[in-house]
């Protein structure tokens, strides 16, 4: 299905911009011959508050203008994702339609499968071809309110949405743009031109015959759960279960104030004793049997063999002992994951492009969402 779009840009126009309830991550990249180059990247911390919603909004704000800065990045074109409760991918089989019958059975479909009313958000899907007599794909949706929501921070920020995509799927392409340089999107859309999912193709994710990619991102307030199969059907999960939970556990059972635990975890304090780190096993145990669990039912469902690693991303990932703790407990190899790792950095030798890899190298795990929303065209 032919796709209309907002405004008229060229390639390489946009910056990929991660709002997350800690920090706020933005990626510009460019695509040459050779694959995908980091031309700005920068993350901001918003300051934490107790006050009112409005509070929050005005430090989000203040955080996604000091990130602009930072990279130095004069676009106005930003691609967001959208994750949490609010946020529904699902895939969908039909008997063989015609196109003009297609956006009536996706609607009729999210209307079934989403766990909010469908009738108060944007749908959107994207055919996934594989020659058969049936017509397959995936649907996303997203309420009305968390895309306006998202909208007016990026507006008050002086920045235009000019598309939205889900954060499980830009991680998918992260990956797949930092493995094989190119990313194709056949999606179509009907009903919200700013959601907008992109999926990758199987052969540009296959990680082997019969090999899963598995990647988790694990923020402060979400931990998204991505896998892709070599049969090409994107999986996606957003546990509410995050790396806020976890520190805010520690801190209840040591007696601790949520800053001197970020402070251990992140290396910048002395090493705690070994009751802490008792308490940090406990806290992320919950988090440990959502993983497995999911990891159970995606297996059940045939769409795949059992995943045998687990790509580590996410703010929380650099937490000191998190990723070992889960290649312990996990039937997957886990692994932190730099993408950025297999993306070049177009630093130079000025300032500010030191600052900028130096950043990448250091927080390139907490970023993937931001590359993976750089990754995409309009």
């Amino acid at each position: 299905m032919g796709r209309k779009r907002l405004l008229d840009f060229g390639k390489g126009d946009v910056l990929g911009l991660d709002i997350g309830s800690f920090a706020v991550k933005i990626v510009r990249l460019r695509k040459d011959d050779a694959g995908y180059v980091v031309t700005g990247a920068g993350i901001a911390n918003i300051l934490p508050s107790e006050d009112s919603d409005n509070h929050r909004k005005i430090d989000t704000v203040k955080a996604i203008r000091q990130c602009l800065q930072l990279t130095g990045i004069k676009t106005e074109l930003a691609v967001c994702g959208l994750s949490g409760p609010e946020v529904a991918v699902r895939d969908f089989e039909f008997p063989l339609l015609p196109p003009e019958e297609i956006e009536g059975a996706v609607l009729l479909e999210a209307s079934q499968v989403c766990p909010f009313n469908s009738g108060d958000s944007a749908v959107d899907y994207q055919l996934i071809s594989d020659g058969d007599d049936k017509t397959r794909g995936v649907l996303v949706a997203a309420t009305n309110a968390l895309i306006k929501s998202r909208i007016q921070l990026v507006e008050e920020a002086s920045l235009k949405c000019v598309l939205m995509d889900i954060d499980g799927l830009a991680l998918l392409n992260c990956f797949n743009g930092a493995l094989n340089g190119n990313q194709k999107s056949q999606s179509g859309s009907f009903k919200s031109k700013t959601l907008e999912p992109s999926v990758p193709t199987p052969a540009e994710t296959s990680n082997g015959v019969g090999q899963a990619v598995a990647i988790l991102n694990v923020g402060s307030s979400y931990t998204t759960l991505a896998i892709m199969g070599d049969d090409g059907w994107p999986f996606i999960r957003d546990i509410t279960y995050a790396g806020d939970d976890i520190i805010k556990q520690i801190a209840t059972e040591n007696g601790m104030s949520t800053e001197a635990v970020k402070g251990i975890l992140s290396g910048d304090s002395a090493p705690a004793q070994t009751q802490f780190y008792d308490s940090f096993k406990k806290a992320c145990q919950k988090l440990i049997v959502d993983v497995a669990e999911t990891f159970r039912y995606y297996a059940a469902q045939e769409k795949s063999t059992l995943v045998d690693k687990i790509l580590v991303c996410g703010g929380f990932a650099l937490a000191k002992g998190f990723v070992e703790l889960l290649n312990s407990r996990l039937s997957a190899e886990a692994v932190l994951w730099n993408p950025f790792d297999k993306i070049r950095c177009d630093a130079g030798c000025n300032p500010r492009g030191i600052i900028q890899k130096n950043i990448l190298q250091k927080n390139g795990p907490a970023m993937a969402v931001a590359a993976g929303l750089a990754m995409r065209s309009i």
